[in-house]
């Protein structure tokens, strides 16, 4: 039990569309709904809308985290560690820490699901930092690659 008071308190979080941090690239728009320094670190909820085949990251798992999707629109290919599974709006996958997952659109259609991280790693550093590297045009080594993605809890695993 977390509140241990009596009464309740007033302290709930509202966040007009204005202020939540929406990170466009050529295929992909992450709006960063609840990031762990809005919700105490108990989650973080980002809004993932992918452009047609938009493909997606390689198989991998994190060790502090667990990641579940929820599919809003469109089809989204989602990888539960041993098989591919084409879903649809109203599907959902959860992915506890260490679960082998990825996710991607190769479908003909846009598709957006929703992203829930808990406890709230600040996986919005992940995905700002993955967008400046690729603007810079800076290619990493494999080993500063490998580096770069265990600073964010990604690990890849072969063969997917």
């Amino acid at each position: 039990m977390s509140y241990v008071g009596d009464s309740g308190e007033i302290n709930a979080t509202y966040r007009p569309i204005g202020e939540v941090e929406t990170l466009t690239r050529p295929n992909v728009t992450n709006a960063f709904v609840a990031t762990g320094s809005v919700t105490n670190g108990q989650f973080g909820l980002f809004q993932y809308s992918m452009a047609a085949r938009a493909g997606g990251p390689d198989a991998h798992f994190h060790k502090t985290f667990s990641e579940s999707f929820y599919i809003v629109e469109g089809t989204v290919r989602l990888f539960n560690g041993e098989k591919w599974v084409d879903t649809s709006a109203g599907d959902f996958l959860y992915v506890p820490e260490g679960g082998i997952h990825a996710f991607r659109n190769d479908s003909d259609a846009p598709a957006q699901m929703l992203i829930l991280f808990a406890p709230a790693p600040p996986r919005e550093n992940y995905f700002r930092e993955l967008a400046e590297l690729l603007d810079s045009g800076r290619k990493l080594s494999a080993e500063e690659y490998t580096e770069f993605l265990a600073k964010h809890d990604q690990y890849t695993v072969p063969g997917d």
